[in-house]
């Protein structure tokens, strides 16, 4: 599997990430679910617009998405650009029935914006597959004194 294709595929399987942006403070992060569209190498959130996010955006748009894969130790940060936009008819493509917690007015709803990333960038740490794995590689670490293989940074470039 490439590089790029293995980015998706983490990307399609965890959802969850943090989102983090800028404002005048410093950097600001918080979880939002991503809508992968791999075809068109976009993700998209659906957001409420009363938050600071959407004005942090729009003032200054690159942003940073990290996500992590648990089970199979993959650990996946994404830099790109990001775009607020207020499209009823493109949140309902992207909307999920757990959202009606947030928006019970579905996405028509007057508060719900959404969030559309354009990654330029994803670096890429893919672990070994289990602790099994990592005690393993440990032990003949030290028992060889070489480096144990606890997995490849890659970093890969997302095309757009």
């Amino acid at each position: 599997m490439d590089h790029e294709t293995r980015v998706w595929q983490i990307i399609e399987k965890i959802g969850v990430g943090m989102l983090t942006t800028r404002f005048a403070g410093g950097l600001r992060a918080r979880p939002l679910d991503a809508r992968p569209d791999h075809g068109a190498g976009v993700i998209f959130f659906i957001a409420d617009q009363r938050g600071l996010k959407d004005d942090e955006i729009e003032a200054e748009p690159n942003v940073g998405f990290a996500l992590i894969d648990p089970e199979d130790k993959a650990y996946l940060s994404i830099t790109g650009r990001a775009r607020v936009l207020h499209d009823a008819a493109l949140a309902a493509k992207h909307w999920k029935k757990a959202d009606d917690v947030w928006w019970p007015d579905g996405p028509k709803d007057r508060h719900v914006c959404v969030l559309r990333l354009e990654p330029q960038r994803a670096e890429l740490w893919d672990g070994p597959a289990s602790a099994a794995v990592a005690r393993h590689e440990f032990s003949k670490a030290r028992a060889t004194g070489e480096k144990p293989n606890l997995g490849e940074n890659r970093k890969v470039t997302v095309e757009l």
